[in-house]
């Protein structure tokens, strides 16, 4: 069983993900976004076996830098976003001063790639490459729960004029990819409430199921 829990940090409202399996002292975290004192606190006590980022723009990996120094845990990230760790340009932070200051931090220690299987928790994630909100974005399935960063969110779908977006790639991505799971699997999004892939094929306006 694999238990969830929700942080929404920052300005834009950005959900970070705290999963723990059968030992509690475990943890594994998705997009620690900013102003991430929530998700600080609730960490204090578990060891953090890694932070794994749907991609890496800003709103999602504010609370990186801090976390990974306090627990001493790996990045994952897709390699075409590599560089966006340290570049406050490439992760957006440098275009919204309102909402970020220039952010940076190392590079990931690990890459994720289409296909890739990671074990945390005693959970199983597979690793799927769903580019079109920017060139490295993935989504993860574990079991019947998947974590879509800004690919697919209820009724709604990523931006794609930010860097490297791409229209095209993003309904490819949701059509070929995420559409093909199964209509009960849940869909944790990066910004609002969960949905499921069913409730998306039948009514996001925005991408048919085709």
């Amino acid at each position: 069983m694999l238990n969830i829990r929700t942080f929404t940090l920052g300005p834009l409202q950005t959900n970070a993900y705290l999963l723990q399996g059968e030992d509690p002292g475990k943890a594994v975290i998705i997009d620690p976004g900013m102003n991430p004192g929530p998700l600080l606190k609730a960490i204090q006590d578990l060891e953090i076996e890694a932070i794994l980022l749907t991609h890496a723009h800003f709103d999602h990996i504010g609370g990186v830098d801090e976390i990974r120094k306090l627990k001493g845990c790996p990045v994952y990230l897709h390699d075409l976003e590599s560089d966006w760790l340290t570049s406050p340009k490439l992760n957006g932070s440098l275009n919204w001063p309102q909402a970020s200051p220039p952010l940076s931090t190392d590079p990931a220690e690990y890459a994720m790639d289409e296909g890739q299987t990671l074990h945390f928790v005693g959970h199983t994630f597979k690793v799927y490459h769903t580019p079109g909100h920017s060139p490295g974005s993935v989504s993860l399935l574990c079991g019947d729960d998947l974590f879509a960063g800004d690919v697919l969110f209820r009724m709604g779908v990523g931006r794609t004029d930010l860097t490297g977006g791409r229209e095209r790639d993003l309904i490819d991505s949701i059509q070929n990819k995420l559409y093909t799971f199964a209509d009960e699997v849940k869909v944790y999004p990066g910004h609002g409430p969960k949905t499921t892939i069913g409730y998306e094929k039948q009514n996001n306006p925005y991408v048919s199921a085709r």
